[in-house]
């Protein structure tokens, strides 16, 4: 951007006989080019670092340093790759002031002070201290070459960055928490690819669409081939927008190749290079896509990968010569795809969040989609990134929708929980909590009601005797625990007809009752009648013997369970309750017979009453 700001001022001034070129590594090829073909007397290049080594500009007689340059940094806190603008070496200066001597002695001008130039680093930071180490140290696992601490590099990096290529092949599951190599992970290293990217080959092959996948991972590990020139971004992006399926970016990139290979395989080379240029596509960057599929056919075969006959997400029809207008293309197995791509970006997804109008990931960032994503005006809920690059923003590139199920299930081993509120379910004939499931500190599960068992067995087991079986609140096949039940309130109904709480144990020696004879692991309507099945219910039977606190008995007799009146036969009901409202005992009469009732008639007590009375 700064590029062609500076570029447009430029040419605003109209300066006489000159030409302006800007030159950056994703500048069109027809732009790049230009470079090279001096017209005008004079030219003004505005380059980024790629002028530095990587080409040689002719006809250069002066250079303007502005001593910055973005750095590609892996950041180890945000697990991105970022491009800050940093300062350059020493080193660096000195090959941009280079870049104006090649033909004869020229000006160089640098735009910071001497005592500033003195102050940088002599060279630039190696890249082995810039990047993830996990390709490194997988390689290394396979060949037996000790620990990587120990290795005698000529810049050793630290201690977290190999903590950090580590925890990347953990998450990827090619090593072990001990940091072993696993048999997966030794079937990643002989693939000539990035590690994530090998992940995602093994999986592919497993679910039949390895074909695809390779064609996307040869897609990710190039520059993207796309074009927007400036000034045509609109005419680029309609081009472009043939290609698009509106529902994964990785899609869109099957689209663009199969098109592709549809043409190449009818058209000359110069045909095939103005239909790059008609869709603003890099002629040398899509030969390096097929050719780098090509190599890593050859190299699956080799290594004996299953290489499905079809390609189950690619397009089912050609894309004719000269169409327009959007693809609408049935793709049955992207979702399987998607799921092998998944392996290998567990840590590259987010949620969307409403209020900030951004996505939510791991380790408690943010990111956004990158406008050029087709997913960039329809936000879904859940995405995967292929990167996540730090520039101004954060943006995520290439993306497509994911069921967060499916992350759950792929990045198990990742994934930490959290149970709330554990709690007797009658329904669910199960003890059940709030369980919140975290993917490096991103909510993925919240609020999923789960077995509590899997976490804590033991207090599932004591929450199902509370719960449960003491009060009876179960459906269950076992007519015991009923029995039980209608002992504990008749035995209940003797302390209200004694007025007194001495009688039966209370709740917690009934709940001890059971915890004497049931295992920890019944925790649940299922796992109890499992238990009666082999050790038969008998043994779950309470007898009075083991409910009563004393050996005290009454005469029922005393304690009439109804009053009869004018002929009238009224129930009675028993409540032992000091204070309350029904404390005592309560006759029921049928309103009709309310007013032809005499009072007096209910003065006498019931017999076990009567003593009370007299003395009172």
């Amino acid at each position: 951007r700064d590029i062609r700001e500076a570029a447009d001022r430029l040419r605003r001034e109209q300066l006489r006989d000159t030409d302006v070129l800007p030159l950056f590594g994703r500048l069109s090829l027809a732009d790049q080019q230009a470079v090279f073909r001096p017209q005008a007397p004079r030219r003004i290049v505005l380059a980024t670092n790629v002028a530095e080594t990587s080409l040689t500009v002719p006809r250069i007689k002066a250079v303007i340093d502005t001593g910055t340059a973005r750095i590609s940094r892996y950041s180890l806190r945000t697990k991105t790759q970022r491009l800050p603008i940093e300062p350059v070496s020493q080193a660096a200066a000195n090959q941009r002031a280079g870049r104006c001597g090649r033909v004869s002695s020229g000006i160089c001008i640098r735009l910071y002070s001497e005592e500033d130039y003195a102050q940088r680093p002599a060279y630039t930071e190696p890249e082995i201290l810039r990047t993830n180490l996990a390709a490194i140290i997988l390689q290394m696992l396979v060949l037996k070459l000790g620990d990587i601490a120990a290795f005698p590099f000529v810049d050793a990096p630290d201690e977290r960055q190999i903590n950090d290529g580590y925890r990347l092949l953990y998450e990827l599951q090619a090593t072990d928490e001990a940091r072993r190599l696993t048999p997966l992970g030794r079937h990643m290293a002989r693939l000539p690819v990035d590690p994530r990217f090998a992940r995602i080959l093994v999986a592919a092959e497993k679910s039949g669409c390895l074909q695809d996948a390779l064609i996307l991972v040869a897609a990710l590990s190039i520059q993207d081939p796309r074009e927007r020139p400036f000034g045509q971004e609109a005419r680029a992006d309609q081009k472009q927008g043939e290609f698009a399926d509106k529902s994964s970016d990785y899609q869109t990139l099957l689209n663009l190749f199969a098109a592709y290979q549809r043409e190449r395989r009818t058209a000359s080379n110069n045909r095939l290079r103005q239909w790059c240029k008609n869709y603003y596509l890099n002629p040398q960057r899509m030969r390096e896509w097929r050719e780098l599929v090509n190599q890593l056919l050859r190299d699956s075969r080799e290594q004996k990968l299953h290489l499905d006959t079809a390609h189950p997400a690619a397009p089912k029809s050609e894309l004719p010569e000269g169409a327009k207008g959007r693809l609408a293309l049935e793709n049955p197995q992207m979702e399987t795809l998607h799921r092998a791509l998944l392996t290998g970006f567990l840590d590259q997804v987010g949620l969307w969040d409403e209020q900030n109008r951004d996505y939510l990931r791991p380790r408690h960032s943010r990111f956004s989609l990158f406008p050029a994503s087709v997913l960039a005006k329809k936000p879904p809920q859940a995405v995967m990134a292929a990167s996540i690059v730090e520039t101004q923003r954060t943006y995520a590139r290439t993306c497509a929708p994911i069921q967060l199920a499916e992350l759950e299930h792929l990045a198990a081993h990742l994934t930490k929980h959290q149970y709330h509120n554990p709690h007797w379910s009658k329904k669910a004939g199960n003890v059940l909590a709030s369980q919140t499931t975290t993917l490096y500190g991103l909510p993925i599960v919240a609020g999923r009601n789960v077995p509590y068992a899997r976490h804590d067995p033991a207090l599932a087991h004591e929450i199902f005797i509370h719960d449960a079986l003491v009060p009876g609140e179960l459906n269950t096949r076992l007519r015991v625990i009923a029995q039980n039940r209608a002992l504990i309130e008749t035995l209940e109904e003797r302390e209200h007809k004694t007025r007194s709480r001495g009688i039966l144990a209370d709740e917690s020696q009934q709940a001890a009752f059971y915890m004497e004879r049931l295992p920890e692991n019944v925790h649940s309507v299922i796992t109890l009648e499992q238990w009666a099945k082999k050790h038969g219910e008998a043994a779950l039977a309470m007898k009075e013997a083991d409910l009563l606190l004393s050996d005290e008995t009454i005469d029922e007799a005393d304690y009439p369970t109804s009053l009869t009146i004018n002929g009238q036969k009224l129930r009675l009901e028993y409540h032992f309750d000091p204070g309350g409202a029904a404390d005592g005992i309560t006759v029921n009469i049928p309103l009709p017979a309310l007013n032809a009732l005499d009072a007096r008639a209910f003065e006498r007590l019931v017999p076990a009453m009567l003593p009370a009375k007299i003395e009172a």
